[in-house]
């Protein structure tokens, strides 16, 4: 990358296509509610194939947080793999249209760009059913060792571990990262994915991730907890900051010496796609731009409320119009 950024992402690059249906839909296909389950080409094609009108949008767990901290603003990298096909095209097009630094070479070769297919049902809960495609492809070679070394924070979504090249080229970003100084950050991603990579995840947190994303469930599954009390007092020793959403009863972030619990920010839920992807945006950008954790929880409370009103995983307005008419911040943009 010619630019710098000083949060880079790193995820799977995907697009998504988002529907409306019925908890009958779900059983139709033998689907678990509210999880992300991984699904070959002909699962994909026969969900799709069944599935109501839909809405297309570039999507993917980290890319949508590099898209969330532009759009406060900041300044976002990302690191993700996409085939040089149609849905390549749009979604490299929207990531760079959103502001996010974006120079991951293309596969010419191979799998196509990756989907997920997101059944919204009348709760607002949703269930993706996601085919990684090209984003199997990224490799070691795709990590660039100035770019890790420029900025302030590496942010990696837990998903990558699904594959082991993915894993490979994560577990080199976070080696460079530690080498030359850049904090790392790891969201769990979903309670499923701990479930799969439980040891491995308490390993990275244990020793290598400075700050922590996951929301309740994802911690108490991490530690095997009955409470989540239990789960953040066996945390709190090992990251030097932790972001732990809590849906309705809001989040908390703490450090080692400090704690805090904010507030959900008031929402109509009409999807919850992106939630945690957006207070991640939100917590980030604080962090980057020298606010206190109180700060940080607010930004994030504010864009998780933004995109679960709505379908679709990012924004639809300025999250820095929306922080200074809102929480009454004055946001400086960043290079």
């Amino acid at each position: 990358m010619a630019q710098k950024a000083k949060v880079l992402c790193m995820g799977n690059a995907i697009v998504d296509i988002i529907a409306r249906v019925d908890d009958d839909f779900l059983v139709k296909h033998d689907r678990e509610k509210g999880a992300m389950l991984l699904v070959d080409a002909e699962t994909s094609a026969s969900i799709y194939a069944d599935m109501p009108p839909a809405v297309e949008r570039s999507g993917g767990s980290a890319g949508n947080t590099a898209a969330g901290i532009a759009s406060f603003g900041g300044s976002a990298g990302y690191i993700g793999k996409v085939h040089d096909d149609q849905l390549g095209t749009v979604f490299r097009h929207d990531i760079q249209a959103a502001g996010v630094v974006f120079n991951t070479k293309a596969s010419d070769e191979g799998k196509p760009t990756a989907t997920s297919m997101i059944l919204v049902t009348p709760d607002a809960q949703r269930t993706m059913n996601t085919h990684l495609g090209a984003c199997t492809e990224i490799t070691e070679h795709d990590v660039v060792e100035e770019d890790v070394a420029a900025a302030e924070i590496l942010y990696v979504e837990g998903y990558l571990w699904d594959t082991p090249p993915m894993k490979a080229a994560v577990l080199k970003a976070m080696d460079m990262a530690i080498k030359h100084g850049t904090k790392v950050s790891l969201t769990l991603s979903d309670s499923f994915c701990v479930d799969r990579f439980r040891d491995e995840f308490r390993d990275l947190v244990e020793n290598k991730v400075d700050i922590l994303f996951a929301n309740e469930a994802e911690i108490i599954s991490l530690f095997e907890t009955e409470t989540f009390e239990e789960a953040v007092a066996i945390l709190k020793p090992h990251v030097r900051v932790a972001a732990l959403t809590r849906s309705e009863k809001g989040s908390v972030l703490m450090t080692r010496d400090d704690y805090v619990s904010v507030s959900a920010f008031p929402a109509t839920v009409e999807d919850t796609t992106g939630a945690g992807d957006l207070y991640a945006a939100g917590v980030l950008h604080g962090l980057t731009s020298a606010c206190d954790l109180e700060t940080c929880g607010k930004f994030g409370s504010l864009a998780a409320a933004e995109v679960i009103s709505h379908l679709g995983a990012r924004s639809e307005v300025s999250l820095k119009k929306l922080a200074e008419e809102k929480l009454g911040f004055q946001l400086t943009e960043t290079s």
